[in-house]
Order: C-alpha cells, then sequence, then structure tokens
C-alpha cells in the first residue's frame, strides 16, 4: 500500500515526488514567465527559482519548516549526474539536429580554433589569474584545482543568447559561430576537465604521454563512436518510413550511445553531437519523409524546451545546495566567486580575441564580433555539473569542491541573468545591420 513513512525532520521523496515536484515548479514558472514576465524563458525560469531560493534560505535561517522542505529535496537530487550523464547528451543531440552542415563547414576554422585554442586559453588564464587572486586573498589553493576551475567554467552555453539573436536577426554566420563553438566546447570542455581531474587526483603517476592518451581517447573516441552511431541510425531510418518507430531509433540513438560511450571511456557529448549532425544532415535529406521530418523536429524540439526548462529551474534551485554546503564560509567564498566574473570575461575576450587576431591573416570578421562573441559566451548548468563532480573524499577536498562550485554558480548566474538579459543591447548597437 504506500512507501515508507517519511521523517518530518529529514523529508525524504522518492524519484516520482521528486520529479512531479520540478515539473510542477517548471510549469508554473514558465506560466508566469510566459503570461508576464515575457522574459527569454531560460533567463526568467533561473531567476524566479534563484528568487525562490532566497526566500527559503531566509525562512529556514528564521526557522520556518516550510523553509526546510525544498532544501532537502535538492540535496537529493545529484546535479552533477543529472546533468552529465542524463541532460547533456539529450541537449546535444537536439542542438545539433538543428545545425546545418553547410553553415559549419563555411565556418570551420573560426569553430575549430575556438573550440580548441580558444578553450586552451580561456582555461589557462582563468586558471592562473584566480591561483593569484586566491593567493592574495588568503585562500589555500593549488593550481592544478585553480586550472581545474578555468577548464569547467571556460565552455560556453549559448542556449538563452541564441534565441535573443535570432530576435534581433543576428548575422547568420555570428549565429553558426557561436551555436557550433559551444556544442564543440562543450564535449572538448568535458575532456580537458577529466583529464585535469586524473592529474589533480595525484594516485599514480600522470604524464604528458597519459595526457595526450586520455585526451584521444576521449575525443576522437568521442567524434568516431559518434559517427558510428550516425551512420547507424541513418541506416535503420532510411529502411523504413513510420515517424513512431524513427523517433524511437533517435531517442535510443542518445540514451544508448551515451551509455556506450561511458563504457568505452570515449566522450558521450562529442559522440552526440557528432551523430546528431549526421542525423539532422544526410540523414534528414536522405533517409526521411517530409512527414518524418516534420514529427522528429516537433518530439526533438519539445524534448529540448522541456529539458532546458528544467535545467534553468534546477540552476536557480542549487543556491539551496550552495548555501548549505558554504555554511558560515558563504561570504568569503561569494566575494571571491565575484572577483572571478571579470577574469572569466577576461579570459573570454582572450580566447576570441587572440584566435581571431591569428585568423585574420586569411579571412575577415564582421566589426564588434569580439565584443558580441565575449558578452554573449554565457555558462550554464554544465558548469556547474562539473564542479558538482570534483571529488569529496576527504575534508580538505571537500573544502576545495566547495568553493570552486560557489564561485562556478556565482559567474554562472551573472552570465544568464546579466549577460543574457543585455546581450541583445549590445547586438543591436555593435551590429546595427543585423536582420537588414
Amino acid at each position: 500500500m504506500g512507501g515508507p513513512p517519511i521523517r518530518a525532520e529529514n523529508p525524504g521523496m522518492d524519484l516520482f515526488q521528486i520529479v512531479a515536484v520540478l515539473i510542477t515548479l517548471t510549469a508554473g514558472f514558465s506560466y508566469v514567465n510566459a503570461r508576464w514576465l515575457k522574459l527569454p524563458a531560460s533567463i526568467g525560469l533561473m531567476l524566479m527559482s534563484l528568487v525562490l531560493s532566497v526566500v527559503l534560505i531566509a525562512l529556514s535561517l528564521a526557522g520556518a519548516p516550510l523553509g526546510k522542505y525544498l532544501p532537502g529535496l535538492m540535496e537529493q537530487i545529484d546535479f552533477g549526474v543529472l546533468v552529465l550523464r542524463g541532460m547533456l547528451g539529450f541537449l546535444l543531440f537536439a542542438g545539433a539536429l538543428h545545425v546545418k552542415l553547410d553553415d559549419l563547414a563555411e565556418n570551420k576554422w573560426q569553430i575549430a580554433t575556438f573550440a580548441t585554442v580558444g578553450l586552451a586559453i580561456s582555461t589557462f588564464v582563468v586558471g592562473t589569474l584566480t591561483y593569484l587572486l586566491l593567493r592574495a586573498a588568503g585562500f589555500d589553493l593549488a593550481y592544478i584545482h585553480c586550472l581545474l576551475f578555468g577548464a569547467l567554467i571556460s565552455p560556453t552555453d549559448p542556449i538563452a543568447v541564441l534565441a535573443i539573436m535570432r530576435k534581433v536577426g543576428a548575422p547568420r554566420r555570428l549565429e553558426t559561430e557561436i551555436t557550433g563553438e559551444s556544442l564543440f566546447n562543450d564535449g572538448i570542455g568535458v575532456v580537458v576537465f577529466l583529464t585535469l581531474l586524473e592529474v589533480a587526483g595525484g594516485s599514480r603517476e600522470f604524464g604528458a604521454a597519459d595526457m595526450v592518451h586520455l585526451f584521444a581517447q576521449e575525443a576522437v573516441g568521442g567524434i568516431v563512436l559518434g559517427l558510428a552511431l550516425g551512420y547507424a541510425g541513418y541506416r535503420l531510418i532510411k529502411s523504413l518510413d513510420n515517424y513512431r518507430v524513427e523517433a524511437l531509433i533517435t531517442l535510443a540513438l542518445v540514451t544508448g550511445g551515451y551509455a556506450l560511450a561511458d563504457v568505452l571511456g570515449a566522450s558521450g557529448p562529442l559522440a552526440m553531437v557528432v551523430a546528431g549532425l549526421l542525423i539532422g544532415n544526410p540523414g534528414r535529406r536522405l533517409a526521411m519523409s517530409a512527414r518524418t521530418r516534420e514529427h522528429l523536429d516537433i518530439f526533438w524540439e519539445l524534448v529540448d524546451e522541456v529539458l532546458n526548462a528544467l535545467l534553468f529551474v534546477l540552476i536557480g534551485l542549487e543556491a539551496l545546495v550552495i548555501q548549505h554546503l558554504a555554511g558560515t564560509n558563504l561570504l568569503p567564498w561569494l566575494g571571491a566567486g565575484l572577483a572571478a566574473i571579470p577574469i572569466v570575461l577576461l579570459a573570454r575576450l582572450a580566447s576570441i580575441g587572440i584566435p581571431r587576431w591569428l585568423l585574420s591573416f586569411r579571412m575577415s570578421f564582421p566589426r564588434g564580433t569580439v565584443r558580441v562573441l565575449t558578452w554573449g559566451g554565457l555558462r550554464g548548468g554544465l558548469c556547474i555539473a562539473m564542479a558538482l563532480s570534483l571529488p569529496r573524499n576527504t575534508e580538505a577536498e571537500q573544502s576545495v569542491r566547495n568553493l570552486i562550485l560557489t564561485m562556478t554558480y556565482v559567474v554562472v548566474a551573472f552570465s544568464i541573468l546579466v549577460q543574457g538579459l543585455t546581450i541583445n543591447r549590445l547586438v543591436k548597437k555593435t551590429l546595427p545591420a543585423a536582420g537588414a
């Protein structure tokens, strides 16, 4: 008859109850935003959930029982696992599904350079400047941990800014560069983070050859696996004309393919990007009927919208976990997070400006590209998920993880709420011919 009794002092919830609460909150916030706030969906949802988190924190500090309910729920959710091994594959596949290979090919050098050289520059600049800043402020954080922070905060998440750019009519080339960069630097960023995490672990000798091997296994393995998955999906879809089964095949491709990548030690995010590009381009043209294309687009757009909405609500509510973990260290750690914001922006400027200067010898860029790409490089749930995946086996590891997590959260919140709300004005001002 019913589940186990719920303890009043630490309310436990089963999976169904947790999902029910999150979907109800997401639906309610989405309605309020669409009906009254009319902000870009990701920004509106995060803003409302962040406000709710602040209210609940205040109630909890005041001793109100209501203030302890949602924080207890959030502590039961492993946000890192949920994003890295749950949502990320679906979101990357859905994003890649609607990117045109012709556009990527036309901008391949910019995208490849920004997603590799740019990511490396950003990781190094953030890591080095953060190390110097924290040392000056009295924090004892090793350089390798600062590099880990640089690696996890460098991948961009353009979910919110892309919708704004389409609305203001940003040049298609700029839109393609941001989309392509984010699709690939999400996957490459995870690989760099995992490589540095191995170095930071220090449980065994880990030299340059090991780093190259691990990077190649993750990155090259992910790309090869993505090609194999995409081709297999293409052949299966081409062999029949039943949109229900074809939608199920793509769903299995993402879930089964991501799990297989995990088993093989390959990069699941890169595999999903490559598979999505294959299904969305040659698969769309050569293997699908018009009816299948329509239904598949609707299906994956709905998956994308629902997961993104849930993700940004979870990001806002994650403030409850941050406050609980930080405890009495919250104010100095928040200060470190605020100080990290200009560092991350400076690193983003360097990661765009230096590659653009190198590429300018063989191609031209629209005026104002660096400014828009710098301010439009939003950070999102992937950054927080990687921060939450840091080890916490010892008291020292727990302290490092919580400091990096707090800094990450502050940067992500600023990125989404401030940069996301102002990028439209920057695009209009910097690119006055947009949409003309």
